[in-house]
């Protein structure tokens, strides 16, 4: 039987662009790329959650679920300044939510 343990679960979505792409190839690669490495650093979902079929702007979203909302928002924290200092994109807009 399952116990009722407190849980939480901290959503990041991050609004990036991505000034050399000149095609959706191009994007693809550097979200790809970007994907990969927070996947593994951080072991987090990851998803592209809308400006997939246009060349230079993209929304991701990075989900993660703990027991310590503190350890959470530190990791979304880390990943966030990660993002902002990957070559290849900008960070336009990003929020922090959890549930």
């Amino acid at each position: 039987m399952i116990q009722d343990h407190t849980q939480h679960l901290g959503v990041l979505s991050v609004s990036v662009h991505i000034p050399d792409a000149q095609s959706l190839k191009a994007k693809r690669f550097v979200l790809k790329s970007l994907k990969d490495k927070v996947r593994q650093k951080y072991n987090v979902s990851v998803a592209e959650l809308d400006g997939q079929d246009k060349w230079q702007v993209s929304t991701l979203g990075f989900a993660m679920i703990n027991n310590d909302r503190r350890r959470i928002d530190s990791c979304l924290q880390n990943i966030l300044s990660s993002l902002e200092s990957f070559g290849g994109l900008v960070v336009c807009d990003h929020s922090i939510e959890f549930y």
